[in-house]
């Protein structure tokens, strides 16, 4: 496949994205490789870990191709989505669980898919031109693959602000929030890869690794926590309101490009996930009750037309004046019964 590079050196199993000229976006093929590649290489001893990089200087992968999603959506046929989504869902499990070290280096854009085959694994390496972010919600989708799981885990209020307001964050904020744990400057990262084939073993990053800088978004924490700590989208805006300063205003900025729908249920799903019974599972699960439903009943293909088909940037949102009513977001988020999602892959 052109768009991807599967194969073993050394000791590792690697997984190369290789569309640059799209930002390395993953097709419904491409997901389905990297699930096969993690499934050959669980029993397999020659290979002791996985490392996963990207072509290009300008993103690791800036997400999901969905254009097909929109294609197919429009013509009513939703089915396509369910499944799509299903196997992307299962895949990140997959990361999330896998008992060898998964290793991925995230330059430039990582968005949305991106973070659900990047940000799972067990040692995640960012650098000085890593942008990592949850834009979901403004294409009328709620974070998904995975992504509310590290958003629920992240410090204070940060899920919620970082959720609804799509902010990139620098390779050091990501660390902070939750994102990645490594940073390495990249002019080292070619030696690193190649240490960790001949090695298997992640030895090298702990050697080579470095102090990363100080985070803008650890500064702002204060500010979110004041601001984003509403039970509901809401309250979040009427606390934003009220503060007016220049951190309140580039909030409500964000957040006025985005499908309320799509920030009100991510809000709810984070508060859910909190607390003793948080996992991976917990949070695909109700990710897929929002994107299942998606197509039909949210602003999703709504989003797409004004992101990348007619590209006005103009959506027209449902709940555009931002009051969502609570029983709007509970239809999105209701169980989907025997359309639940399988982790499982199914034979």
């Amino acid at each position: 496949m052109s768009d991807i590079s599967i194969r073993i050196a050394g000791r590792a199993g690697r997984i190369t994205l290789t569309r640059p000229h799209a930002l390395n976006a993953m097709t419904y093929e491409m997901c389905l490789a990297i699930e096969n590649a993690f499934d050959d290489w669980r029993e397999n001893d020659a290979v002791d870990l996985v490392v996963i990089d990207a072509e290009g200087d300008r993103a690791f992968c800036s997400g999901g191709d969905i254009a097909e999603l929109y294609a197919t959506g429009t013509k009513g046929n939703f089915t396509y989505g369910h499944q799509f989504w299903a196997d992307e869902y299962r895949l990140n499990a997959k990361i999330f669980a896998y008992a060898k070290p998964v290793v991925s280096f995230l330059q430039g854009f990582t968005m949305g898919g991106g973070v659900g085959i990047g940000c799972h694994g067990s040692h995640r390496v960012v650098g000085e031109s890593s942008q990592i972010a949850m834009p979901e919600c403004g294409i009328g989708l709620m974070p998904d693959v995975g992504g509310t799981l590290m958003l629920a885990l992240a410090p204070g209020r940060v899920g919620e602000y970082l959720g609804t307001t799509a902010t990139r964050m620098a390779g050091e904020d990501a660390i902070f929030a939750g994102f990645a744990d490594t940073y390495l400057p990249e002019l080292k990262w070619k030696g690193a890869i190649s240490a960790l084939e001949r090695s298997g073993t992640t030895d090298i990053l702990d050697e080579l690794k470095i102090t990363p800088p100080a985070s803008a978004l650890a500064e702002d924490e204060g500010q979110i926590n004041e601001t984003f700590d509403g039970e509901a989208l809401e309250d979040i805006l009427n606390n934003l309101r009220v503060k007016d300063s220049a951190f309140t205003q580039d909030c409500l900025k964000k957040m006025s490009r985005m499908s309320p729908l799509a920030m009100a249920a991510t809000i709810e799903v984070i508060h859910r996930l909190r607390g003793p019974s948080l996992s991976i599972e917990k949070a695909l699960d109700l990710e897929y009750r929002f994107s299942f439903r998606a197509m039909e009943h949210s602003d999703f293909l709504e989003g797409i037309r004004a992101a990348i088909i007619d590209k006005d940037r103009n959506p027209s949102w449902q709940y555009a004046d931002m009051n969502v009513p609570l029983s709007a977001v509970a239809k999105m988020l209701q169980p989907l019964g025997q359309d639940a999602l399988k982790l499982e892959k199914m034979t």
